[in-house]
């Protein structure tokens, strides 16, 4: 064959090509120039044995180009739609992922009927070189008595997620007990097993048995009253905030294997060791207890967070009586989210942007006063109004160890109350 015809021959390939593949796929010329080289040194050697006419050598050619062709087209459409399937399918994961996350978020919504779980902590009972941590035997016996001189009733842990899950019409008082020292056994132990008043008593194991703590003997009498849960409080009760991961999931495994030997049993609830928790540790926590109560102030309604549960610290300076009268009355402030769940400050974002943000249909946000201890100093805060949030504007670094913001207003229902706190590194 002459090399006008196979140069003929290459550009009626080429046509015959490039017309069928921009037909079918619309694909530009340009993705042919693989093709091409293959289909001319085919077409260059056969061309030399036939000797049928160009026309037919063409016709023979084009069908076997189309079957490279379409070969290509196959792979090339099959890579595109494998590729588009697991977009797809990464897009769904994510969806579901966004969906779980928020799941709790998007169901909830403003109860106006809301009077909330108010949760009380102690520590000590009449170990009086310990103030930050103690209260005196009789306030305690008086903070009893007005609790029932308002017709609270005592919530029994038993009955805790039953309560946590539905509007509480009528304030109801929980009682936890951190650490169980053996003056709590000796001086409160008593008081609440004669009048059968429900608690939770967290215990942090490393430190049982201890000089100033209870036995596991006594952790295990008191635990077989039916008004009694004991609670998770970590093993060794450190700054598990510093902990490296691996270091914080060991100390609360630890913790679990210990509850079940000696308890045959871990615990429902969790209290975090000074209230402080990352993110991460938050998260771990969520997968191993039903809930998680911290040390802010404020009253547990069903949109808490149940992994940031808040409770009332009570101590000889905030257990005086007529602040507990004042706060034993205080009503929720119900919220949808804070911004941001991480509670753990690093140096870049102390003091963080802080965003409550709250139901479409609450009444009074504008009423909503807020403050802090930004800069070593409590303070009024700085608020910007934006519809349903609030913005919180800090104008100092919190210093260590804990940022804390508390918020109030009052309306026609009485004075309502949140707190949330942070942790710096």
């Amino acid at each position: 064959m002459k090399p006008t015809k196979i140069v003929l021959l290459a550009k009626d390939m080429a046509l015959a090509i490039d017309k069928e593949i921009l037909r079918l796929v619309n694909f530009p010329g340009p993705k042919l120039t693989k093709i091409l080289p293959i289909s001319l040194i085919f077409n260059f050697f056969l061309s030399k044995k036939s000797k049928s006419s160009s026309i037919n050598l063409s016709k023979f050619s084009l069908l076997f180009i189309n079957l490279l062709v379409y070969d290509r087209l196959l792979s090339m459409i099959t890579k595109t739609i494998l590729s588009l399937a697991a977009s797809i399918i990464k897009f769904i994961i994510f969806y579901l992922f966004f969906l779980n996350a928020y799941a709790d978020t998007v169901n909830k919504k403003y109860e106006p009927y809301e009077k909330g779980i108010l949760a009380l902590m102690y520590h000590r009972f009449e170990e009086n070189k310990y103030p930050s941590t103690n209260i005196k035997i009789d306030v305690f016996q008086k903070h009893l008595d007005i609790i029932r001189e308002n017709n609270f009733s005592f919530l029994n842990p038993k009955n805790f997620e039953l309560e946590f899950n539905k509007v509480s019409e009528e304030k109801k008082i929980l009682l936890t007990i951190d650490d169980a020292f053996s003056s709590f056994y000796l001086n409160a132990w008593p008081i609440l097993k004669k009048d059968k008043i429900p608690f939770i008593l967290f215990v942090s194991t490393e430190s049982v048995g201890k000089n100033g703590y209870m036995s596991w003997d006594e952790i295990i009498e008191i635990s077989k009253e039916d008004f009694v849960f004991i609670g998770n409080h970590s093993h060794t009760h450190d700054y598990l905030v510093k902990y490296k991961f691996e270091k914080f999931e060991k100390d609360i495994l630890k913790s679990m294997k210990i509850f079940e030997k000696n308890l045959g049993y871990n615990s429902k609830f969790f209290s975090y060791p000074f209230g402080e928790y990352s993110l991460e540790q938050k998260k771990y926590i969520s997968k191993n207890f039903d809930y998680a109560f911290g040390q802010h102030s404020g009253v547990i309604d069903l949109n808490k967070d149940k992994y940031e549960l808040p409770r009332f610290p009570i101590n000889e300076k905030y257990g005086d009586l007529e602040r507990f009268k004042f706060l034993i009355n205080l009503l929720p402030i119900q919220f949808k989210i804070i911004i941001p769940e991480e509670k753990f400050l690093l140096e870049e974002n102390n003091p963080p942007y802080l965003i409550i943000e709250f139901f479409d249909d609450q009444p009074n946000i504008n009423k909503i006063n807020c403050f802090s201890n930004e800069g070593g100093e409590w303070k009024d805060s700085k608020l910007n109004y934006k519809k349903n949030r609030i913005e919180v504007i800090f104008n100092e670094k919190f210093l260590p160890r804990r940022g804390r913001i508390n918020c109030s207003m009052q309306d026609k229902d009485g004075w309502k109350w949140f707190g949330t706190q942070f942790t710096l590194n």
